[in-house]
């Protein structure tokens, strides 16, 4: 059997019990290592679960899912997974892997941040579309979450923005002259999101959203440390030293946002009053 295990958001005891048992029977245990990180090292997780940990790469997972797969017709192999399994689309595409091989698949949920991000105080049933912010470069700026957003924000629903991290990846330069020299992990914050979308506004001048639409920053979901900051998106541009480390998040809040949510959410607000002035002016209105 192959185990997708979830690990929830935080640090080893986010697990669930039926997870740790599969951990503790499995004969290989993998940790899938770049689509997103626990907040703890991994021999923090090898003490806490009594196992040895293969971590698993993006090149492991999507070129050599033979190894991790193999012998699963007739052994446990536990593939970890940090939040929830089917979180990124990589883990769908081992599932179909072992499919092909007749290997029996089985899944541990846990929590994502689909769901944990409810803790900023915004209600998941009016999220739309979720996207994903990755760092942008001189030469390339893609904005192809411009238009989900668009259509979020044309129903009045909020929108998840995901933020890229960059874990043993290569330089473009090292890349191009075939060198597998991996560039220190790189983790993108709330400010440089925010900078992001911004200056895809500038460009586009839709008026999908802009420096006083309300978002929200979110900082290490989940975790002791947990920290959300409310504010428009020209204000989050400046607040990376208040939400600290990784991993960063961010919701663009949409025009439907009901009271409570405008009531909860004030509490994180870098400036309370200017939160409701804007909201009341742009977003109170549409109730």
């Amino acid at each position: 059997m192959l185990y997708l295990v979830g690990l929830g958001l935080s640090d080893e005891t986010d697990i669930t019990i039926k997870g740790l048992e599969v951990v503790k029977e499995a004969s290989r245990v993998y940790l899938e290592a770049y689509t997103s990180i626990l907040l703890v090292d991994q021999s923090v997780l090898e003490s806490y679960y009594g196992r040895s940990i293969v971590v698993a790469d993006r090149e492991m997972v999507e070129s050599n899912s033979d190894e991790i797969l193999r012998d699963a017709q007739t052994e446990d192999v536990a593939f970890l997974v940090v939040g929830d399994p089917f979180g990124a689309t990589t883990h769908t595409d081992l599932v179909l892997r072992a499919r092909e091989l007749s290997i029996p698949v089985s899944t541990v949920p846990n929590a994502s941040i689909m769901s944990g991000i409810g803790a900023c105080g915004l209600q998941l049933y009016n999220f739309g579309q979720t996207v994903s912010m990755v760092f942008f470069t001189d030469n390339w700026r893609p904005a192809s979450f411009y238009d989900r957003i668009k259509e979020n924000r044309s129903i009045g629903l909020h929108t998840l923005v995901l933020l890229d991290i960059k874990v043993k990846e290569p330089s473009l330069e090292n890349l191009a002259r075939g060198r597998m020299v991996y560039e220190p992990p790189r983790y993108m914050t709330v400010g440089q999101c925010a900078s992001q979308m911004l200056e895809v506004e500038e460009d586009k001048k839709e008026g999908v959203y802009g420096p006083d639409s309300l978002a929200i920053g979110a900082a290490r979901v989940g975790g002791k440390t947990e920290k959300f900051v409310a504010g428009t998106l020209k204000e989050l541009c400046d607040q990376d030293e208040v939400l600290g480390g990784p991993l960063h998040s961010m919701v663009l809040l949409g025009r439907r946002t009901h009271e409570l949510e405008h009531d909860f959410v004030r509490e994180f607000a870098v400036d309370k009053d200017k939160w409701d002035f804007v909201w009341r002016a742009e977003y109170g209105k549409q109730q």
